[in-house]
This record gives C-alpha cells, structure tokens and sequence, in this order.
C-alpha cells in the first residue's frame, strides 16, 4: 500500500469541513494529544494545532511531512512527525492518545488491512478516546477500475493508478469499528462517511 501512496500528493489548505467541529469537541473535552493518521500535507493538523492541540501526524510521504512542517514553521506552530506506513504496528504505546483523526486515508487498502489498521487505532487510543475517521461510501466503479475483492477496487489510470481503494457501506462501516461506541455516522460535502466515536 504504501509505496504507491507516496507517489501521490495532494495539497489542501482548508480542513476538512467537520474538523473545527471536532477540535472544538476536543477542547471541550479536555482531550489534547491528538494522532493525525494520514496527515499529508497537514491541512487538519494545522487547524488542530492552530487551535492549542498536541498534534502528531503519521505519514508514509517525505514530501508531504517536510511541506507540513514548513507551514507549521510559517505559522511558528510545532507537531511531531513519523514517517510511516499505516498499514504497520504503530510507534506508540497502548493508550497513548486522546483522539486520533484520520480523514479519508484508511480506504487505501484492502479490507483485512483496514481491520488491522482499526486494531491498532483502538490499541494506541486511551478508554473514552476519541476517534474520528472519513471514508468513501460504497459506488459502482466505473470501466477505469480492476475490483480486486468486494467492494474494492484499484483504479486504471491517472494520479492513483493502483493504488486500492475500498468503499463502504454504512452497516460494514458499524461492523468494522464495532469496539467502537459510535456516536455518528454522515455523510460530508464529498460523499464520504465521517464517523465519529469513542474507544469502549
């Protein structure tokens, strides 16, 4: 999965739109150590650490960390930074966050690596913890698409090419995070779900 991932780089400088919702949820919360798993180019991280949250963003993109770092320093804001693949054991302790945002990252992948990616979600959150994660609702691909599995699909050509994407439906998206109390389930501007829930 990741090797692929690396090669693709998109640079956003808005939030995603529930982001501030969720950083004032946060904050309201007394919840400060927050893992952005995924973080790209840092348009969520920034926002959270623009707003006095503990911010670690995980990504497997050279480039995107430096270019993150380099608005943080603009902005004379600091995170910390890994460069690494999801798909792996993540460098943290058991409990180790109070919140982990991922948005539209996890469905990079198979669906038996997206269950292991969740594990460790679940293994790196403190109880009550956090979790706030978007992805893809479920659509029939077009001729531009090979299905590798169900509901997954890598597509053909352009920026991604190869690069596996799985879409889901609302009740496999329950049945994955199911150690999870989900709190909410909608859909954004973009059609992906956004979930919303806490580490049981």
């Amino acid at each position: 999965m990741g090797k692929k991932f690396k090669e693709v780089g998109i640079y956003l400088k808005s939030p995603q739109e529930d982001i501030p919702k969720i950083t004032n949820l946060l904050k309201k919360s007394g919840l400060n150590k927050v893992l952005d798993l995924g973080c790209g180019t840092g348009r969520n991280l920034i926002f959270m650490a623009q707003n006095g949250l503990s911010v670690y963003g995980l990504d497997n993109s050279k480039t995107a960390i430096k270019l993150t770092k380099r608005w943080l320093r603009g902005k004379k804001l600091k995170a910390k930074f890994i460069l690494q693949d999801m798909g792996g054991k993540l460098p943290f302790k058991d409990n180790f966050f109070d919140a982990v945002v991922s948005v539209q990252v996890i469905h990079h992948a198979k669906i038996e690596e997206i269950r292991k990616i969740v594990r460790e979600i679940e293994r790196v959150l403190k109880m009550q913890g956090l979790i706030f994660v978007t992805v893809p609702k479920f659509k029939n691909q077009g001729s531009s698409f090979k299905k590798i599995e169900p509901n997954t699909s890598i597509p053909l050509d352009g920026s991604e090419k190869g690069l596996p994407h799985h879409y889901f439906t609302k009740d496999e998206l329950k049945s994955i995070f199911k150690n999870f109390s989900i709190a909410d389930i909608h859909l954004d501007k973009t059609n992906h779900y956004c979930l919303l829930g806490y580490r049981n």
